[in-house]
């Protein structure tokens, strides 16, 4: 370890020395399994006291602050994200082995920056809040932002897009008009630091509240959910996995918190006989090559794959064990991925699936995992499928061999809830039938759902869902992707009765001087 001092958290806007650290730590390279430069601490009892403290006092602030003054920061953080560019992907490739190019350089950092000004945006129109009036009694409502700080737990699979203190949560957060307390992932410290940076940048530019950033980077388990459980905290935001996530689940219900997660899914696939007739040999390719992008580190990986027997499937299934095994193991994102892969694979060969190719970890410096295909019968599935459905985050897919339309209409059935779900079907129309048997099962599963289209990878669209049912997430209404969907998510619906004229929201008041749209009487204006 090292014993060079560790860099400071962000605790009221400002960078502070850790006041009672527990221990310190240091990021690895994935790809070299060697300590990266940067010590950072692990934070106790006092951090975590002086941040809800100034959360507490900082929802106050936010609450009475022009909404164009969050608009204005979020619009400079984006500015100074691109400014920093350079830095920030060269952090990121070392901290988590992603490529620079095209993944983090030409992707994932936009995507990052377009996010914050789509949010910059809704909160200009307002779109979030949708402000509704009825003259006729007097009453009037809209979205304003919970009573208290947004606790974002970022993931590992994506340094910028989803970061605590940068990803969609975070610009959701701060666009609802909520301070965010950001507990980063641990396997890119360096990155985080690189991000609050330019954030704390440009709330110093915009006159954001003080308490309205703050930045921790490890904390014991039980630190987090005693903040879940402060009245500081009005809401949780968690990408992660499923253990700790139920585990977060729990103490918010107890204490009636909304708490959105995103914690687990297989995104099915489902190929219907047509289409391996047309092109079975390019959906093999496309299929593949979606598997094992990012070495299979994506929420919507396509791990779970429907077939029909025949030689059809057949075909399909010697043609990707093939493409499987000629690739070479992407780097994985760290050692706890690694193993906990293997594990996942002894729950589902347990279960009855057998592995077809790979099956085990690279013996290499660095953490990859090889690229694995299972295979089991949907007979079998159906007797186990809650064993059978268990997640192996990396380059790993089950096959599932179905006898006819009925049986994988029945495997669709005895799915959990997941974040995507596909079917692939025949463009001649042969395969129609079977669609019209499958897709009604499979859309009460899933929270978007394609046809002949792999799920991998996420737009950042208005009208995406990335959510779905439970595990896929905690809950099913809402998503953490899009705008101002999104944003809603850190809202409570308020409601002003016989308030008078002059006392309303400018959102809510009769001349509408905002000129933003409004649900008037039932009918949607911006008179």
């Amino acid at each position: 370890m090292s014993t060079a001092t560790p860099f400071p958290i962000l605790i009221n806007g400002a960078w502070c020395a850790s006041a009672d650290p527990t221990g310190t730590f240091q990021a690895t390279n994935p790809a070299t399994g060697e300590l990266l430069p940067g010590t950072y601490p692990v934070s106790g009892p006092q951090d975590v006291h002086a941040i809800l403290t100034a959360a507490a006092e900082a929802k106050a602030a936010m609450r009475g602050l022009d909404a164009e003054v969050r608009a204005q920061f979020l619009d400079a953080y984006a500015a100074n994200l691109e400014a920093a560019k350079d830095a920030l992907v060269a952090a990121a490739n070392a901290e988590t082995g992603l490529p620079v190019e095209p993944r983090l350089g030409s992707v994932e950092l936009p995507r990052t920056v377009n996010q914050l000004r789509l949010a910059a945006k809704a909160v200009r129109a307002r779109s979030f809040a949708r402000p509704t009036i009825d003259t006729a009694t007097g009453i009037r409502c809209q979205q304003e932002a919970l009573d208290g700080a947004v606790l974002v737990f970022g993931p590992n699979n994506f340094p910028f897009a989803f970061n605590a203190i940068a990803g969609g949560d975070f610009a959701a957060a701060i666009a609802a008009g909520c301070p965010v307390i950001a507990k980063v992932h641990t396997s890119h410290p360096t990155t985080s630091r690189l991000l609050a940076e330019c954030a704390v940048a440009a709330a110093t530019a915009t006159g954001l509240p003080a308490g309205a950033l703050q930045l921790v980077y490890r904390i014991a388990p039980q630190l987090g959910f005693e903040m879940v459980e402060s009245p500081a905290v009005a809401s949780v935001g968690f990408t992660g996995g499923r253990d700790t996530g139920m585990r977060l689940k729990e103490v918010a219900d107890r204490h009636g918190k909304p708490v959105y997660l995103e914690m687990s899914s297989v995104n099915p696939v489902f190929v219907l006989p047509g289409v391996l007739a047309e092109r079975g040999d390019a959906l093999a390719d496309e299929f593949s090559g979606s598997c094992m992008m990012g070495a299979g580190q994506f929420c919507t990986n396509p791990g779970f794959v429907v077939v029909p027997a025949g030689d059809a499937g057949a075909a399909f299934t010697t043609a990707v064990i093939g493409k499987f095994s000629a690739a070479n193991p992407g780097v994985l994102l760290g050692k706890g991925g690694r193993d906990a892969i293997s594990e996942s694979i002894k729950t589902l060969t347990a279960a009855g699936a057998t592995v077809r190719c790979g099956g085990n970890p690279v013996a290499e410096p660095g953490y990859r995992f090889e690229n694995t295909i299972l295979t089991v019968s949907a007979d079998t599935f159906l007797k186990n499928p809650e064993a059978l459905q268990t997640e192996a985050f990396g380059p790993v897919s089950l096959i599932v061999i179905a006898d006819d339309t009925a049986q994988m209409a029945a495997v669709a059935a005895s799915l959990e809830g997941n974040l995507t779900g596909t079917i692939y079907s025949a463009v001649d129309g042969s395969d129609d039938d079977a669609y019209a048997a499958i897709a009604p099962v499979l859309r009460g599963k899933v929270g978007r759902l394609l046809n002949d289209k792999m799920p991998t990878g996420v737009a950042v669209s208005p009208a995406m869902n990335h959510g779905g049912p439970f595990p896929a997430t905690g809950h099913p209404y809402f998503t953490s992707v899009g705008l101002p969907a999104g944003i809603e998510r850190f809202t409570m619906r308020c409601s002003y009765d016989n308030v008078r004229a002059h006392r309303l929201p400018a959102e809510l008041q009769d001349g509408n001087p905002l000129g933003i749209w409004r649900s008037v009487d039932g009918d949607y204006t911006n008179a």
